[in-house]
């Protein structure tokens, strides 16, 4: 039975790549790892909690010692590494923070890994998933390609620029296996709501302002994160070692037509006069070292392992919001910090 850890499993992307892994092979035994910190929700996976092929373990990749001794445990056939401190208005108050996680928390695991493989690399690979912010800001046209260089601008990116390049470089040096993705703006259900897509749908529900940066024209590409756990399924059982995929969602949006798009669909389902929910935008200082626009060309791995998104971003929206209204109890209990009281009772 081969083992693989996922790191971030307890988090918003993290949890829908765990939750495919176990339900799908049930020839692997998983192991997820997750320092449950605000972002981090056992009840993100409460579904697969009792399966016979899932393991929960609590632990900080930044601890050496504890990843050190995780690995010397279970000698792991696989890692996918999603664990990371990921919101770029955190980064700008405490950018130190991501320097650990992002940073130091990535070469705990490579070095794990290499030492623990030690050089016998067969049936073995390391995946690292990564940000398109690593590539900077792009014009009004173009888009990032594998082969973009990487111009970050704020700490969060900085921070997932060098564990990218730590990743490359542990291949090259060390001839560690190793993938790398880099993705768009992911959402759907079960995303912490500090960014942008849940935290609107949770001021629109309970009418409080929808804070919009600068003009409003800032440019995403959108990702359904269940499509990008199909990708991630993908790049790690088939992708080549030592290759870079891009996985965007072909739905690029400025942010003030997204939010007026969500406005819509939130009225008509709360049962609200057409724009009530616009009047609810409110634009605010912009933030330090805003990128204008990111785009994805993810032709690469459609022409190569057959992927693209399965929804427009359309039914995407819509469906996220029907779980986010559907779930309320789940939205007020992170925002609560109730989350942590499940995981006292479940795992004290």
């Amino acid at each position: 039975m081969k083992k693989i850890l996922i790191t971030g499993g307890a988090g918003f992307i993290g949890s829908h790549v765990v939750r495919r892994f176990v339900n799908k092979y049930p020839e692997y035994q998983v192991f997820n790892l997750d320092a449950l910190t605000y972002a981090g929700n056992l009840e993100n996976i409460k579904d697969i909690e009792n399966n016979p092929n899932y393991t929960f373990v609590k632990g900080d990749i930044v601890d050496e010692k504890f990843i050190n001794d995780l690995f010397a445990l279970h000698n792991f056939d696989g890692v996918l590494h999603l664990a990371a401190e990921s919101h770029v208005d955190r980064s700008i108050e405490d950018p130190l923070a991501f320097v650990k996680t992002n940073v130091i928390g990535t070469m705990n695991l490579l070095n794990a890994a290499k030492n623990q493989w030690k050089g016998n690399f067969d049936g073995k690979r390391f995946y690292h998933i990564s940000t398109d912010e690593v590539y900077g800001s792009l014009g009004s046209e173009g888009l990032f390609t594998e082969t973009t260089s990487y111009d970050p601008n704020s700490p969060y990116s900085a921070s997932k620029a060098s564990s990218d390049h730590f990743v490359r470089a542990y291949g090259e040096t060390y001839g560690l296996p190793y993938v790398l993705t880099n993705c768009s703006n992911n959402y759907g259900s079960y995303h912490f709501p500090e960014k942008l897509i849940p935290l609107f749908i949770n001021n629109i529900i309970n009418n409080k302002p929808l804070p919009v940066y600068g003009d409003g024209n800032y440019t995403r590409d959108w990702l359904f994160v269940e499509d990008h756990a199909i990708a991630i399924d993908l790049v790690f059982h088939e992708g080549k070692n030592h290759e870079t995929y891009n996985i965007g969602g072909f739905n690029e949006w400025k942010n003030i037509d997204l939010v007026k798009l969500l406005c819509g669909i939130m009225d008509d389902k709360l049962g609200r006069e057409k724009s009530a929910s616009e009047k609810l935008i409110t634009y605010v200082k912009d933030r330090p070292g805003h990128d204008l626009r990111y785009a994805i060309d993810a032709s690469k791995i459609n022409k190569e392992l057959g992927w693209k998104p399965s929804v427009t971003f359309e039914e995407g929206l819509e469906k996220t919001i029907n779980w986010y209204l559907n779930n309320q109890e789940w939205l007020e209990n992170v925002t609560s910090g109730a989350y942590k009281e499940y995981y006292q009772k479940q795992y004290s």
